[in-house]
């Protein structure tokens, strides 16, 4: 991916909502689970802020993700992602909930993710992303491909390539 390509420019600059899935995008992948079956995840601080930077420059900010989890609802909270879908078997029909409840297009969204139940949602929307380390099926389809991996920076990239496209930030 060359992020001075003249064309991904373009697509970043119609972008009015990012949305993330969790595993492997805003976390390395790893599960961690403790004697009770408890299940914990790690988060990059400097992903966290590229969300919030987003949400200050009045972005919608959404998650869908698969899994169910607490930490995932306090992060989102802490972070004031706008939507939260977790416990999301379906994720394209969570795409079409965002178009309608923010009334956007698929060309105004960006999302990335990182694993086959992805692509149903990357083979829709204007901006499809993937972190460095997402599945070949998913770098296939994805026209931003951080060089960074899931949990590591990838969010963080992202939130500033599309904050620098729309003249936002330096």
């Amino acid at each position: 991916m060359d992020i001075n390509n003249i064309e991904l420019k373009l697509k970043a600059c119609k972008i009015k909502l990012v949305a993330f899935d969790v595993d492997g995008v805003m976390t390395d992948g790893s599960l961690t689970f403790d004697e009770n079956g408890v299940e914990y995840k790690t988060f990059n601080a400097k992903d966290g802020q590229g969300v919030v930077m987003l949400n200050r420059h009045g972005f919608k900010t959404a998650i869908i993700t698969a899994r169910d989890n607490g930490t995932v609802s306090c992060r989102a909270k802490t972070l004031g992602i706008t939507k939260l879908f977790m416990g999301q078997k379906n994720k394209e029909a969570a795409l079409m909930d965002l178009c309608e409840e923010f009334n956007v297009t698929f060309d105004e969204i960006a999302y990335m993710g990182d694993d086959l139940p992805d692509l149903c949602v990357l083979n829709k929307v204007g901006l499809p992303c993937c972190p460095n380390d997402a599945v070949c099926e998913v770098k296939d389809v994805a026209l931003f491909i951080s060089s960074k991996n899931g949990g590591r920076g990838a969010v963080r990239e992202l939130c500033d390539f599309i904050l620098k496209a729309q003249g936002l930030i330096m």
